[in-house]
């Protein structure tokens, strides 16, 4: 049996009675999930071309790097990951799926991007991209 994601609403939709009517019909051993819905696409837009302005204008500690480590970069330390050892050396950080984030945690990301950006060290000309908000919504 599989049912579609029901997105809660305000009383009186009826949305939460129609969730409610479809445990009520679940057989038994199924799992129900109530969670934050994830980051939304013009969030993941605005990080994306945050990050591309990081790597473009930061060295970090002598060395360029790309969009994708930035974002291993900022995610480790949004969510204080650990790194451990690699199997052929180096390390591995053990982190987060930006895609999984909550629309709370990418927010979050990008305030911390934001902040990144606006130290003396390093700072970061986010250009035309200011027009949309942590919260991923479009500036009137």
């Amino acid at each position: 049996m599989s049912i579609p994601p029901f997105v809660l609403q305000p009383l009186p939709h009826p949305s939460r009675m129609l969730a409610i009517e479809a445990i009520k019909a679940a057989p038994d051993g199924m799992i129900i999930t109530i969670k934050e819905p994830t980051r939304s696409l013009e969030q993941n837009a605005k990080m994306w071309a945050m990050l591309h302005e990081v790597s473009l204008q930061v060295d970090w500690y002598g060395q360029k790097l790309t969009d994708h480590e930035w974002k291993d970069v900022f995610s480790a330390a949004l969510k204080r990951q650990k790194v451990v050892p690699g199997l052929d050396g180096g390390f591995v950080v053990c982190g987060q799926s930006t895609s999984r984030m909550s629309k709370r945690e990418m927010a979050d990301m990008i305030t911390l991007m934001h902040a990144f950006g606006s130290e003396p060290n390093h700072l970061v000309n986010f250009k035309d991209i200011e027009d949309i908000e942590p919260t991923g919504r479009i500036a009137a």
